[in-house]
């Protein structure tokens, strides 16, 4: 007896397209739009084909501000995953109010905003009534954010791993409790090492959550704006300005709204670019280890 096919389900996620189209691709493509033209006013516009993207591309500016974001970005994950992993092994398993406790202490910092964020940092480093800073003076060390570009870079660092550090933790605490306590018990009889448990079960439980927290931290690192800004300003000079930070002052600060949406593109692309290289390389990591 031959199967009917029913594809009425196909219309309960026509609402899903229309709003992606809507929040997504109609934006995306006004940014496309404007890219290749010269916007002199309402109405006013001449078409100037890629004259914006070589623009951009030989901005200089855009150089040491791409190599900074990537730097930055590379530091994040270095450090955040790690950490993550190593908090999410030392928490304690389940149901009991010491975990339940613990889940809402990681939690915390993902509830706060990014403005408050920066302005906490922002405080807490001064030298004067904050702790941080006063801490580092009654030691002996001249701190100052304001002033000095390496404290400004390393402020910025440390502010975005104490905020998204937990989230990391969180993801691989899931992975963890995912794991089936038969390899545990497995593991116990063939006497495996705890460092061989780690490698060889935990791990590999892990890598479906790990892709997500090194995609989730990269971009959001990578697209990082509000927190730095209100910390530093991007300064002091540019050693904490951001791609995100140049985007913004080239369309609101400079209102070139062409050289911006050329901009946006090729930031998109390198967003993509990356997320695609890290993708690959953790699913093809797996992959090989299986075999």
């Amino acid at each position: 007896m031959d199967k009917v096919q029913d594809n009425r389900a196909w219309f309960l996620i026509i609402p899903v397209f229309l709003i992606v189209a809507f929040s997504a691709v109609v934006p995306l493509m006004t940014v496309v739009n404007y890219s290749v033209q010269e916007i002199f006013g309402p109405g006013q516009t001449f078409f100037v084909g890629t004259e914006w993207f070589e623009a951009v591309l030989k901005d200089e500016r855009l150089h040491d501000a791409l190599v900074r974001q990537i730097i930055y970005s590379l530091a994040v994950l270095a450090i955040e995953i790690p950490l993550g992993i190593l908090i999410a092994l030392g928490m304690p398993g389940g149901r009991s109010a010491k975990t339940s406790l613990t889940l809402v202490l990681l939690a915390l910092p993902l509830l706060i905003p990014f403005n408050v964020v920066g302005t906490i940092w922002q405080i807490f480093g001064r030298g004067d009534i904050g702790l941080l800073g006063a801490t580092f003076r009654a030691i002996g060390i001249d701190y100052n954010y304001t002033n000095n570009s390496a404290h400004a870079w390393v402020t910025v660092l440390v502010m975005d791993v104490w905020h998204w550090t937990s989230l990391v933790a969180l993801l691989c605490y899931a992975g963890l409790q995912s794991i089936p306590p038969a390899f545990y018990q497995a593991a116990k009889i063939d006497g495996a090492s705890k460092w061989a448990v780690f490698r060889y079960i935990q791990l590999p439980k892990m890598r479906g959550v790990l892709i997500i927290a090194v995609l989730l931290r990269f971009m959001d690192s990578f697209m990082i704006y509000t927190e730095p800004f209100v910390l530093t300003g991007g300064g002091p000079g540019n050693s904490t300005t951001f791609l995100s930070q140049y985007l913004t002052q080239m369309a609101v600060g400079q209102f070139d709204i062409g050289k911006a949406a050329a901009f946006s593109i090729v930031y998109f692309l390198i967003v993509l670019l990356f997320s695609f290289i890290f993708y690959t390389i953790i699913t093809r990591t797996g992959e090989g280890e299986k075999k």
